[in-house]
């Protein structure tokens, strides 16, 4: 396993997903993110940081 396979990020939903295009509420869904101020602690790979990047205007992400 490479050494950014063993890296965390911590992601929470800081804003709303409703009224938001389907492409943004999939990655949040995607993210395993369901209700606003929810954590969970993700894999740092490129797929999960392609999902926050689409989203970040709704998440803060800090490395776990």
């Amino acid at each position: 396993m490479s050494k950014a396979g063993n890296k965390q990020i911590k992601v929470t939903l800081e804003r709303s997903i409703h009224g938001q295009l389907a492409n943004i509420v999939s990655s949040v869904r995607g993210l395993g993110l369901r209700r606003r101020h929810q954590t969970v602690t993700v894999a740092d790979t490129p797929e999960n940081r392609g999902m926050v990047r689409a989203a970040r205007h709704l998440l803060s992400v800090r490395e776990a």
